[in-house]
């Protein structure tokens, strides 16, 4: 029989934290680094919880050689080779391979695959990744990955409601990951009309989560620092991001430049996009259908700079709430529910005139990646008209 729940459920639009009384006077006396021990894992974990997300665009081995200066994690993707991930090895220290989640499926291939990556990178941290973490042979994955890796943190999703993120939990995952269709190329909720709002999503799960000593991952949905915030202001431990990450040097996909604008784009994709199954699957299967985009994002240089903007957003809103650490927002947070964030008052304005944009140079990390893919990774799409004026140089 139907069912409707008519609780007003929330998204990070939806609220903004209501200011309290501080007795900070810098951004700087903000600790941002949380020590973190796991519900089943022996390890612990320090360093700042933000995480990139397990995309071919996004968690690439650029990009875990800079985020782990920031002391952040990356869940890197599953289409790498064992080949490149010996390679990448080999050069980076323990401060790289720390910070590091690596990520699986659930089929046998997967399972086979991640015992090599696992031996040969000793990573703490494994990303066991669904769209529907819903399914019973995926909480059977996650007691079998429990039993084969007792000492390493399992992260495990996507689900978006108490009662599953309790199961995980109770089965051998260490942090659930939460967030169904919120993505910025997922078309999930499109698609199947399937989805919940994110905030309300993590609020509840991370109830539920911390009632039994589990944690949580805010997965998706976030556009800008002040998400982020509120985020960890509704109790996720982790929040990982993927959209934010996109179009920078350390970002995975095809650079493009357009002829008419003169500017530099980057290929961005949902990983249950046409272009994610054309690639890695051989196409999309007749039993089902694409629940991911395409999209361009402008180029946007080093990922550091998004970094610290992220981080010093975070710890700005900490100071208004008066958290000193990180791991005091979530008990210092007061959300107000609002009609409107922001002024739009120049939204459409014309925007400044600025010296076109150099073709951009890829960082050395990024760079090496780049050559190493060519060589063993599949073959590079053809170049597109956007690419025949020039490409820059890789």
């Amino acid at each position: 029989m139907v069912r409707i729940d008519q609780d007003i459920k929330l998204d990070f639009k939806d609220v903004l934290f209501r200011p309290k009384r501080s007795s900070l006077s810098s951004r700087s006396q903000v600790t941002l680094e949380r020590e973190l021990h796991f519900m089943h894992s022996p390890l612990a974990w320090t360093g700042v919880p933000i995480l990139a997300a397990n995309m071919d665009t996004v968690g690439t081995f650029a990009m875990a050689e800079v985020l782990s200066k920031f002391k952040c994690l990356v869940a890197v993707h599953k289409h790498y080779s064992l080949e490149q991930w010996r390679t990448w090895c080999s050069r980076v220290g323990r401060d790289v391979l720390d910070n590091v989640a690596v990520s699986t499926g659930i089929l046998k291939d997967d399972l086979i695959k991640l015992k090599s990556v696992m031996e040969i990178s000793k990573a703490n941290f494994i990303c066991l990744d669904v769209a529907n973490g819903y399914a019973e042979a995926f909480v059977e994955v996650v007691k079998t990955l429990r039993r084969d890796y007792p000492d390493k943190v399992i992260m495990a999703g996507n689900v978006v409601t108490g009662e599953m993120c309790e199961e995980l939990l109770l089965s051998g995952a260490d942090i659930v990951k939460v967030g169904i269709g919120p993505g910025s190329v997922c078309t999930t909720r499109k698609m199947t009309g399937v989805g919940y709002p994110q905030l309300s999503a993590v609020i509840e799960c991370a109830d539920a989560a911390h009632g039994i000593g589990g944690m949580i991952i805010s997965d998706g949905g976030c556009t800008c620092s002040g998400d982020v915030c509120k985020a960890f202001g509704g109790g996720a431990d982790f929040v990982m991001l993927g959209g934010m990450l996109a179009g920078h040097d350390e970002s995975g996909g095809q650079l493009v430049h357009d002829l008419k604008s003169e500017k530099w784009y980057k290929e961005f994709y949902g990983m249950s996009s046409d272009t994610a199954m054309n690639k890695y699957a051989g196409g999309v299967a007749n039993y089902r259908a694409s629940e991911g985009k395409s999209v361009k994002v402008p180029y946007r240089g080093p990922v550091g700079h998004t970094v610290q903007d992220v981080l010093g957003g975070l710890r700005s809103c900490c100071t208004y709430v008066g958290a000193r650490a990180l791991k005091e927002l979530s008990k210092r947070t007061t959300f107000v529910r609002v009609t409107q964030q922001l002024n739009p008052v120049f939204d459409h304005a014309p925007a400044a005139p600025q010296a076109p944009k150099a073709p951009p140079r890829p960082t050395v990390a990024a760079a090496k990646e780049a050559r190493e893919t060519e060589s063993d990774g599949p073959p590079s799409p053809k170049r597109s008209r956007a690419d025949s004026a020039g490409s820059p140089r890789h």
